[in-house]
């Protein structure tokens, strides 16, 4: 065969490995840049999308798999009320066997926000793919709360975000969950129901306006222990003047076994309602 021929197969060979280059160059330029997205511009995209795409046909089993993946997405964000609304990412190291990216997550659950930086260390081999967590730091709201903070530096230690955001979404629910609850007794009895810290504390107080000294102060804490589990535990504090403490004696003593026992029998809304009006109708 003419040398020619095989030259003009060289240079059409080397033509395209630049052309795959110069792509490569591009794919990994972007891959550096980091990428924020709040809900706004994700709406905002997804209507330019849908504008561009109008009046195209798409297979129908792709729009069902579309309509699926959003219905579960859906029930996911209300299964859990977890809702990301930042992510950015950064390849800091790339190489033929070994890809290390630099990830910021945010974004809260129910009232609760939380930040997320970590390293994603991925490794490939001929027969399987590997990635790791490493670099691990989580920031959330827990106010005062021991035992979430040990928590977080044990989810930190280990790298395990699916354990983290398991115990996260249960806590933040309960977190909610009384915080709803303090509100609606602080608006259902207002002059009974006192709220020191605010929405965000983690007691109540109740008082008689008729019976100046005596008071019930009910302590709602979420505990959580090693494993992430969380639970509600709520306790009764009572504070009386000097001046009727001898013939009260013995049912202020009783109080908060009594308030314990509510709990287990009718709930948490149900015992503090009873208690309440208990509260109130002293005199």
């Amino acid at each position: 065969m003419d040398s020619s021929i095989f030259q003009v197969y060289e240079d059409e060979i080397q033509s395209l490995e630049e052309e795959i280059k110069l792509l490569a160059e591009k794919y990994e330029d972007s891959q550096q840049e980091s990428t924020f997205f709040s809900d706004e511009e994700i709406l905002m995209s997804i209507s330019s999308y849908q504008t561009e795409i109008k009046g195209h046909e798409f297979p129908s089993n792709l729009k069902a798999e579309l309509e699926t993946l959003e219905t579960d997405l859906s029930f996911l964000m209300k299964f859990t009320g977890i809702q990301f609304t930042n992510h950015s990412k950064k390849t800091v190291e790339k190489t033929r066997n070994r890809t290390v990216q630099k990830h910021r997550l945010s974004g809260n659950c129910h009232s609760l926000s939380f930040r997320l930086d970590f390293q994603l260390l991925e490794m490939q081999n001929k027969e399987n793919v590997s990635v790791v967590i490493t670099d691990l730091s989580i920031i959330m709201e827990s106010g005062e709360n021991s035992d979430v903070s040990k928590f977080v530096e044990r989810a930190e230690e280990c790298g395990n975000l699916l354990t983290f955001f398991r115990s996260f979404s249960s806590y933040a629910e309960w977190y909610e969950h009384r915080r709803c609850t303090f509100r609606h007794f602080k608006a259902k009895h207002p002059e009974i129901v006192a709220l020191p810290e605010g929405l965000l504390g983690d007691h109540i107080v109740l008082r008689n306006p008729s019976a100046p000294g005596f008071e019930l102060m009910i302590v709602w804490k979420i505990h959580m222990d090693e494993e992430g589990a969380t639970t509600p535990v709520l306790d009764l504090l009572t504070k009386v003047p000097e001046k009727g403490l001898a013939q009260k004696m013995a049912t202020i003593e009783r109080a908060p076994s009594h308030f314990r026992s509510m709990l287990l029998l009718l709930g948490i809304e149900a015992a503090i309602d009873n208690l309440i009006k208990v509260v109130g109708s002293e005199k």
